[in-house]
C-alpha cells in the first residue's frame, strides 16, 4: 500500500462533525400562488393610509365598512404565505360509512426506510472492478471484505476488525471472497486463478484448489460441501472440498469472464452471468460425469454483461438479473420454463441485486450516474426509495443473517450499512414457524 493508504485504517468508522446550529439558517421564502397580491396592494397602501388618518364618517358608514371586510376576509394580519392553503371540502363523509371503511379495510402503516446509511467504514485500496465480488457476510455476522491484497474480517456483534490473510504481489490482487454456510470457513478466490480454503475460528489455511481455471477468479457460491468458482476463462467448475481430487463435474457455455454465481435455495439450479451477456440456468438432474454439463436455459436478452443474480426467496423458480452499463435492466425470468417475465429499465448500470427476506421487495445497487441504491417494490417494480451517500458505483452487497441490514461497497473506498429491510423484530415476527427455526437467529443485528 503507498503511503496514503497506510494512514488510513481499515475498516475504521467515519465520524461526521455536524454543523454549528447557526449555520445551517435558511431564508424563509414566500409563496406566491398562495398569496392574494390585490389584498396586499390594498394592505400596502390605502389600507394602511386609512388607518394612520381616519377619515370622518358616520357610524352607519363605519358600520358597513367593517361589514364590507369581514365578506371579503380582509381582517387578516398576514400579507405573505409560506405554504399552499388546504383544500376546502367538496362534501362532508357521514360518520357511519367511514367507521364501516375502517372496520373492513385496516390501513397498514407504512415502513420508514431511513434515507442515509447509519454507518461508515473505511475500505481504501478497494479494487475498483466491476467483474470481481469482494464482499460477503456469512451466517455468523461477519462481514468479509477484500482490500488489495488483504481479506479483513469485520464481526458485526461487537465492531472488531481481524486480519484473515495477505496474499503475495505474485499471487494477488484477491478477485472473490465467500463464506461457507456455516460461517466458519470461507473461500478466497486470487487473480492467480487459485482458491484457498481457509477456517476464521483458528486464522488457518486448510488447503489451495488449483488446476480448476486458467485465470483469476471472480466469482464463487457454496451449495453444502460443493464449492462452485467461475472464471476469467469463461469455465465454471464444482469442487468437492471433502475430496483430494476436488474438481468434480465443470459447465461449458460462458465464453468470456463469468462475473455472477448463485445457487437456489434448493441447491437444484445454479445461474451463472457473464461478461459475454449471457445467463445460463444450470440443472442438477443433468449433471454429467463424461464431460461437461450442458446447460438448462440460454438467456440472451441482456445487451451488456450479467453480473447481478437473485433467487427469490418467496419463489423457488424466480430469478433477477441485472445488466451493466449497456443494458441498464432488471430482468425476471422463470427459470423452469426459461420465460423472461419482466423487464424494467434502472437508467443505470445494475452492479447487484438482493431481495428482502421478509417483504416483497427488491434493492438494486447502480453505477454512474447517481451511485445510488433503489428500493423496488415487486412485482410492481414501483420504487420506494432512493438510497444515495456513495460517490462511485456501488459494486458489491452483502445482507445481514438477520436479512434486515444491507452492506455496500463502492470504489470510493468506503463501506456503508443501510437499515433498509425493517427492524429485526417485524422480521422475527413473519419468519418461518417455531418448529424449524432459522439458523442463527439469536445473532444481534449492528447497531
Amino acid at each position: 500500500m503507498d503511503a496514503g493508504s497506510q494512514s488510513r485504517c481499515p475498516l475504521r468508522e467515519q465520524f461526521l462533525q455536524r454543523r454549528n446550529s447557526r449555520e445551517n439558517l435558511d431564508r424563509f421564502i414566500p409563496n406566491r400562488s398562495a398569496m392574494d397580491f390585490d389584498y396586499a396592494h390594498y394592505m400596502l397602501t390605502e389600507g394602511i393610509k386609512g388607518k394612520e388618518t381616519p377619515l370622518n364618517s358616520s357610524p352607519s358608514k363605519e358600520a358597513y365598512r367593517k361589514h364590507l371586510a369581514d365578506c371579503f376576509n380582509m381582517n387578516r394580519t398576514r400579507i405573505l404565505a409560506f405554504k399552499n392553503k388546504p383544500p376546502t371540502p367538496i362534501k362532508g363523509i357521514p360518520d357511519d360509512f367511514s367507521y364501516s371503511v375502517q372496520r373492513s379495510k385496516p390501513v397498514k402503516a407504512g415502513r420508514y426506510i431511513p434515507q442515509t446509511s447509519e454507518r461508515t467504514l473505511d475500505a481504501p485500496d478497494i479494487v475498483d472492478d466491476f467483474y470481481l465480488n469482494l464482499l460477503d457476510w456469512g451466517s455468523k455476522n461477519v462481514l468479509a471484505i477484500a482490500l488489495g491484497n488483504t481479506v479483513y474480517l469485520w464481526d458485526a456483534t461487537d465492531g472488531n476488525t481481524s486480519e484473515l490473510v495477505t496474499i503475495d504481489h505474485e499471487s494477488g490482487p484477491v478477485t472473490s471472497v465467500k463464506w461457507a454456510p456455516d460461517g466458519n470457513h470461507i473461500s478466497v478466490g486470487l487473480n492467480n486463478s487459485d482458491v484457498q480454503l481457509w477456517d476464521s475460528t483458528s486464522n488457518r489455511l486448510l488447503r489451495t484448489l488449483r488446476g480448476g481455471h486458467q485465470f483469476r477468479v471472480g466469482a464463487m457460491d457454496w451449495n453444502n460441501h460443493i464449492l462452485t468458482t467461475g472464471g476469467m476463462d469463461g469455465r465454471i467448475v464444482n469442487n468437492d472440498v471433502r475430496i483430494r481430487s476436488h474438481i468434480v463435474e465443470t459447465y461449458s457455455g460462458h465464453h468470456q469472464e463469468v462475473c455472477g454465481l448463485k445457487w437456489s435455495a434448493s441447491g437444484q439450479q445454479l445461474a451463472s452471468g457473464g461478461n459475454d451477456n449471457l445467463v445460463h440456468i444450470w440443472d442438477r438432474s443433468m449433471a454429467s460425469v463424461n464431460g461437461p454439463t450442458q446447460y438448462l436455459h440460454r438467456l440472451e436478452d441482456h445487451i451488456a454483461a450479467v453480473k447481478a443474480l437473485a433467487w427469490c426467496p418467496f419463489q423457488a423458480n424466480l430469478l433477477a438479473t441485472g445488466g451493466g452499463g449497456g443494458d441498464k435492466c432488471i430482468k425476471f425470468w422463470n427459470t423452469h420454463t426459461g420465460a423472461c417475465l419482466n423487464s424494467v429499465d434502472t437508467g443505470s448500470q445494475v452492479c447487484a441485486l438482493l431481495w428482502n427476506k421478509n417483504e416483497r421487495e427488491l434493492l438494486s445497487s447502480h453505477g454512474f450516474t447517481q451511485n445510488q441504491l433503489t428500493l423496488w417494490k415487486y412485482p410492481s417494480m414501483v420504487k420506494m426509495a432512493e438510497l444515495t451517500g456513495h460517490t462511485s458505483r456501488v459494486l458489491f452487497m452483502a445482507q445481514s443473517p438477520d436479512g434486515c441490514t444491507v452492506a455496500s461497497a463502492a470504489g470510493d473506498e468506503t463501506l456503508r450499512f443501510w437499515n433498509v429491510f425493517g427492524q429485526p423484530e417485524v422480521a422475527a415476527a413473519k419468519a418461518a414457524p417455531k418448529a424449524n427455526p432459522e439458523p442463527f437467529a439469536n445473532v444481534n443485528r449492528i447497531r
